[in-house]
């Protein structure tokens, strides 16, 4: 069922959206940020704010509005300033732990990993965790969403029971808007920070999350019922939101599930902060293994 599903949005989504690919030049500049140190981290503190429900949600089997509900963090966010670079990424290509970047994209260290999978992702996150001692990890959507601050796009419209196609024309008219003809994988800061200081979210570079697409029903109430979950689809955030087959790499050759695909994939990590005996049992831990 699950292999089905995925192809069925492969083929919608090439039908409507294939096109030529830009090929990017090939920079031979490496990077040893990844091997020496670790990414630059913002530190967002708690708080809490309004969060639109990702996922297709239906009322009498009609097209619902998605619930907006308020979310509270009690603990500090700790997410990468930038997304994680093409250089960094491809230290763990080198270490075979990572597939290599296609061949049109540019390696550099001041440049995102594009094109990539959520499956390169996990796996660049497996491996930076194993290499820093630290665990790393995608954001989920709610947390993408609050580190994003003002940059959240709202994709919530307005549903008339009357003619309930007036909101996908209504989503479809929003995105279409968008310039999605320029899909440099730019030097970072080209989008600027936003208020947290987080740098170049909702640009043209779309990022993988944790969180899997979700089909629910809501009340009159707007409260959502036990959801149908596919975790063969996960959720990517940009300039809007997307949902995207978890082994594509380039949506705009197909593999989205629905709207306008995203420009690029890349993704950037939350740290998980560790208790001050947990850091020093991990550091312990290392220590034995490296001298047995």
């Amino acid at each position: 069922m699950l292999i089905a599903f995925k192809l069925k949005l492969l083929l919608a989504c090439a039908a409507g959206f294939a096109g030529p690919l830009a090929v990017a030049p090939l920079v031979s500049e490496m990077s040893t940020h990844g091997a020496q140190g670790e990414p630059g981290i913002v530190e967002i503190a708690a708080g809490s704010f309004a969060y639109r429900e990702a996922g297709d949600f239906t009322r009498a089997g009609q097209q619902a509005e998605a619930p907006l509900r308020a979310l509270q963090f009690r603990k500090p966010l700790h997410i990468m300033r930038e997304q994680v670079s093409s250089a960094d990424y491809q230290l763990c290509v080198r270490d075979g732990e990572c597939h290599a970047l296609d061949r049109g994209v540019t390696i550099a260290p001041d440049r995102p990993a594009v094109q990539v999978s959520w499956h390169d992702a996990q796996a660049y996150a497996s491996w930076l965790s194993r290499k820093s001692g630290h665990h790393y990890r995608l954001p989920s959507d709610a947390e993408w969403a609050f580190a994003a601050g003002s940059k959240f796009r709202d994709d919530g419209a307005p549903v008339d029971a009357d003619d309930p196609a007036k909101r996908w024309i209504n989503r479809y008219e929003r995105e279409s808007e968008r310039d999605l003809s320029d899909t440099t994988a730019y030097p970072f800061g080209k989008f600027g920070l936003n208020e947290r200081g987080v740098s170049d979210l909702a640009g043209n570079v779309w990022e993988w999350t944790s969180t899997c697409f979700v089909r629910s029903r809501v009340d009159e109430a707007g409260k959502a019922g036990r959801p149908t979950v596919n975790c063969g689809v996960r959720v990517a955030e940009g300039a809007h939101r997307a949902y995207v087959t978890d082994f594509i790499r380039d949506a705009r050759a197909g593999g989205c599930a629905q709207g306008v695909p995203p420009a690029n994939l890349g993704f950037r990590l939350v740290r998980e902060e560790r208790s001050w005996v947990a850091s020093v049992s991990a550091r312990w831990s290392r220590m034995w293994m490296a001298r047995s």
